[in-house]
């Protein structure tokens, strides 16, 4: 392979893998976990979210009985004030999925009456940077309660080390392409 065939198979790679990565990081959380989007069982929202490292290209997953629940995307004094009367968007099939598409908070509350004020919204995350740092706040062992009051320390580690497989695995699949390219 001359020169020019080098520099033309590194293009290619390099717009194979500019695909993939957007591809490959991407993450689906389903908010609430098993308990999913509800009021039943006072689930905290704001804990789950504090779990996660969230990126750009996640998605976020809401499913809930929509005979029951909505999700509506909100500004940050909406948020705070559990205000659904002028939402960003309104999703209502019970199983909405959302893609993360920029940096910053993203907040989410159910606009039924009563429902954000019960605990039923979410503050969605992405920060810039592609690690967080490990809570150093032991969890309090709560034992009537289902949900711990805090984090579970190294909760942040597992997220990042999950970032950096995700990270590994296209830069394998990368070689892997390069390779092929230049036998």
């Amino acid at each position: 392979m001359g020169f020019s065939g080098f520099f033309r198979a590194l293009a290619l790679v390099t717009i194979f893998g500019t695909l993939l990565v957007s591809k490959s990081m991407a993450v689906v959380y389903k908010v609430g976990d098993s308990t999913g989007w509800t009021t039943i069982g006072n689930f905290d929202y704001k804990q789950w979210a504090a779990t996660k490292t969230f990126q750009i290209g996640d998605v976020i997953l809401f499913q809930y009985s929509p005979q029951f629940h909505n999700v509506m995307q909100v500004t940050h004094p909406d948020y705070q004030s559990c205000n659904a009367s002028n939402p960003i968007a309104t999703h209502t099939t019970g199983n909405d999925s959302i893609t993360i598409t920029n940096h910053g908070h993203h907040f989410f509350l159910c606009g039924v009456p009563g429902h954000c004020q019960s605990g039923q919204k979410v503050d969605i995350n992405v920060l810039r940077a592609a690690l967080v740092p490990t809570p150093s706040v032991s969890p309090t062992p709560t034992p009537d309660a289902t949900v711990p009051s805090t984090p579970p320390s190294g909760a942040a580690t597992l997220d990042a080390m999950a970032g950096l497989l995700r990270k590994l695995g296209f830069s394998m699949a990368v070689f892997a392409a390069f390779v092929s390219v230049l036998a």
